[in-house]
């Protein structure tokens, strides 16, 4: 069988020839006889796989000196309980409500101290970017909090908010390494990797040296303390191995294509794709404000839930995969990450074209 466009928000789409690759090394990697999989995170032949993905990436994303990388499990959810554990000194926080995965990190924060919610985008189903160039920063605020793409409701910050000094705390799950950024704006910028960067199972955490301590909310455990792992290089216990490993071949093929601001021309390129469609549609339309598109998680609606159902119905036929809406915004939503070809988007829009006039 074929491959399919497969335009799932998460787990998603994988380069092509890192699969081959993988699949190529699955039962005998390097000449060791054994497959990633099988292997000892202890073993010299992993420990090098693991330094070489820590060295890519901070090659990728020009991570300074003072920040450390740390490969964990447990999914930026595990995050919204570990950043309040370990940062959350004051017992105070702010943050910016832009749709459902800040919602779930303020209440967990909610947990630990008093989490403020500064600014939301909750009156218009989150389709929108709160202006943050002058928000009520709290003074005792430990950090200020945001999740910069928002997967399910297809927004994205152009712009970081004004934290007024505080350390700014971001969730990029869903625009990982699409784009360059400048890590020292940052105190932690973290995400999983399920959506642009490899198999479901690795979140990465890149953490300023001076968060790291052993000064953390009482009662927090040993696997939940920053310090743990960063002391251990993301070995204190058995890592994600072998998604590990994939994240390495992905960061390699990112270098290879010619790093994160060749990425970003080319992400920019396909989601204009899209969006010149939807804007001269009759049918379909965007649900987001422009300025604040996403150029990584596309939603869109044609206004009728017997149409869009009969529309992700018609595409999967014509291998046009996960094009359904989430159920908070119905319609259908096309993620469009660093691995999705131009060509799939380009089918994508002919599909549309083609539905539009058998269906207006």
């Amino acid at each position: 069988m074929s491959r399919v466009y497969n335009f799932s928000a998460g787990p998603a789409v994988l380069p092509e020839e890192v699969l081959r690759e993988a699949a190529d090394e699955m039962l005998d990697y390097k000449g060791t006889g054994m497959s990633v999989m099988e292997m000892s995170h202890r073993s010299k032949a992993y420990d090098t796989i693991i330094k070489e993905a820590e060295a890519d990436l901070r090659e990728l994303m020009n991570i300074p000196d003072n920040y450390k990388v740390l490969f964990l499990q447990g999914g930026a959810s595990q995050q919204f309980a570990m950043i309040p554990m370990n940062l959350m000194k004051n017992k105070v926080a702010d943050y910016i409500i832009t749709g459902q995965w800040a919602k779930k990190a303020y209440q967990e924060a909610c947990l630990y101290g008093k989490a403020n919610k500064i600014a939301s985008s909750e009156d218009k189903t989150f389709s929108y970017i709160p202006d943050c160039s002058d928000l009520p920063i709290s003074e005792d605020a430990d950090y200020v909090y945001i999740c910069e793409n928002n997967t399910i409701y297809g927004t994205k910050y152009k712009e970081l908010p004004n934290t007024k000094g505080k350390i700014l705390v971001s969730d990029v799950s869903s625009c990982f390494l699409s784009e360059p950024v400048d890590v020292t704006k940052y105190g932690v910028i973290y995400g999983g990797v399920q959506k642009n960067i490899g198999p479901a199972g690795v979140v990465i955490v890149i953490i300023r040296e001076d968060l790291i301590t052993d000064d953390v909310l009482p009662g927090t455990p040993t696997m939940l303390k920053y310090k743990t792992h960063a002391d251990a290089g993301s070995l204190y216990n058995t890592p994600p191995a072998y998604g590990i490993y994939i994240c390495g071949k992905v960061f390699k093929w990112l270098k290879k294509m010619g790093g994160l601001s060749v990425m970003k021309e080319r992400n920019e390129k396909k989601a204009k794709i899209l969006y010149d469609f939807l804007d001269q549609s009759k049918l379909f339309k965007g649900t987001v404000e422009k300025k604040d598109r996403s150029l990584m998680n596309v939603p869109f609606v044609t206004g009728s839930e017997e149409l869009d159902a009969k529309f992700v119905k018609e595409a999967k036929e014509a291998g046009l995969e996960n094009l359904k809406g989430h159920r908070t915004v119905g319609g259908m939503r096309a993620s469009i990450y660093n691995a999705m070809p131009i060509e799939g988007v380009e089918a994508l829009v002919a599909f549309m074209k083609k539905f539009e006039e058998e269906n207006l």
